[in-house]
Parts: C-alpha cells; structure tokens; sequence
C-alpha cells in the first residue's frame, strides 16, 4: 500500500508537520479499513476504482462527518495517489474524477475592538513572571496574528530590537519577518532582562519553552473575561487581527504576507466580516438608508 512511503514523502520533500503527517496517515489507515470491512472490495490498489472511493465518501457523508472533514480525507487520498501515480506504484489515478461536496464556508469568529482594548487595558493580571507572560501572550496574538505554533517557538534571538520585527517558521518551513510596535518591543526587552531569559521568549517557572495547552488555556481564560465567544482558542486572535487590520484600512494583500497564507482566498475570507460592518455603518449613516 506504501503509506509508509508516502509519508516519509510527505515529511521530507513536502515538509509537512509531524502532526499533520499523522492526520494523512489516519486518514489512509481509516480508508484501507473501510475497504477491509467491506469484502466485496479488493484491497489492491491496483484495483481500487473510481467507484470504490464513490462509495467510500458516500460512507463518510452517511456517518454523518463534517463535510469539512470528508473534504479533507478526499484531499489525502488525492495527494496519495498522485504518489502512487508519480512513483510508478500505479498507472491510472482513480481520483480524477472525484468531485469534493461543497461545504458552507464559516465566517471567522473575532473579538471585536472594544473587548480587545477592554483586555489589554483594563482585565487585571497577576504581578509576577505569570501575570506579564501571560499578557505579553495576547498581546503579540492581537498584534502580529501569528499561529500558536509560531508563537511557542519564539527565541529572543528571532527578534530585532533595533529594527522593531520579529522572525517566524510558519507552516512548511516558511521564514516570514512580522513588524512589531516600538511599544511592545520595550514591554518585551523589559520581559526578558526582568526574568533573565535567554533562550526562548515564553518560558514556563523552570524556563522551559511553554506547551501548546498552556498557551490555550492562557488565551481562553483571559478571552472568557470580555466576550461570550465559545471557542477561545488562539487562532481567535487571528482572525481579531485580520479582521481589526482590514476594518482600519489594510490592504488585503499585506495583510496576507502578514499571516503567511500562501493564497489570496485564504485571507479573503475575513472581507466578509468588513462588509457586515460597512453595511452596518451604511444603514446608520446613510439618510435614506
């Protein structure tokens, strides 16, 4: 079946995470499962057919799985068999002719200025290493829109204190250099020869780097402060920051950069969010409105 293969594909030459390397594995080993419970389909990958994968996504959208999610097992059987296909494993790609369902796309969900400036301004953190850790977490969120992975990773020496940015590894191993305020530079210069770090920027006590569920439940205790959003994840500091940075006037475009998406639809999901506004505005404003 050389999944084993294809993920080594993957990890090198495509240069995916670990974990999503794993998401393409389970993927797989959830489609061969299918085919192995079903005995009237051959296992074979030299006979698994277009109508074999059919009746597969059929299976997955009668289970009642997020079309997203459906979506998102037929974008790996997509790129595994084009490997099959590259690598001379097989000949014809049953995939051709797969047709993904459509899936409603989500507004992001953001945190809208007011609450945000509520709680940088106002919300009382601890004194202490904690308390200033924890704010600086947010406020680098809110000001940069980086990735929870891209954060956690931060070394002191990937910031400039001269030049006022800071360097990123984003998604694929993609360096992006991120503009920071002269402000939050001197909050963080403060941060750092307070507590005598030296290596990476967010530390827990014993200044080891900080775990992704720390971050998490850092974002989503201070978020639940000032809004009734549900999912208080640190990607909801993205999306503030595209949506907050396109409702003040940034281009489209730079905004992109700034987020590191590698295609413009990416990042013009959030222009929804800025015409609710303006219709908004425009209803409030206009006299014949």
């Amino acid at each position: 079946m050389y999944i084993k293969d294809f993920i080594i594909f993957l990890s090198s030459e495509k240069r995916f995470s670990t974990h999503t390397t794993i998401a393409y594995k389970n993927d797989l080993l959830q489609f061969f499962n299918f085919l192995k419970n079903n005995n009237s389909i051959n296992t074979d990958i030299q006979q698994i057919s277009f109508k074999i994968i059919r009746n597969y996504v059929a299976f997955l959208l009668e289970s009642d799985i997020k079309v997203s999610s459906v979506n998102r097992k037929i974008s790996t059987l997509r790129s595994y068999f084009k490997f099959l296909v590259r690598e001379d494993y097989l000949t014809i790609n049953p995939m051709l002719k797969i047709i993904p369902p459509k899936s409603k796309k989500k507004l992001p969900v953001f945190v809208d200025q007011e609450s945000m400036q509520s709680l940088l301004n106002e919300v009382s953190f601890p004194k202490g290493f904690i308390g200033e850790r924890d704010k600086l977490i947010i406020e680098l969120f809110y000001l940069t829109g980086i990735r929870l992975s891209e954060l956690v990773n931060i070394k002191i020496k990937h910031i400039s204190f001269d030049s006022y940015y800071v360097k990123v590894l984003g998604k694929r191993n993609k360096e992006r250099i991120i503009p920071l305020s002269s402000k939050i530079i001197i909050e963080i210069s403060s941060y750092i020869s307070k507590y005598c770090l030296n290596e990476y920027l967010f530390t827990n006590l014993k200044k080891q780097r900080v775990y992704n569920k720390l971050v998490y439940r850092v974002v989503k205790k201070y978020i639940s402060k000032i809004s009734s959003i549900d999912k208080n994840s640190p990607h909801i500091l993205r999306h503030t920051f595209a949506t907050h940075m396109l409702n003040n006037g940034a281009d489209i475009n730079a905004i992109k950069e700034l987020l590191g998406h590698a295609n413009l639809s990416a990042t013009q999901v959030y222009t929804h969010n800025t015409i609710d506004k303006l219709k908004i505005i425009y209803q409030q404003a206009h006299p014949r409105a």
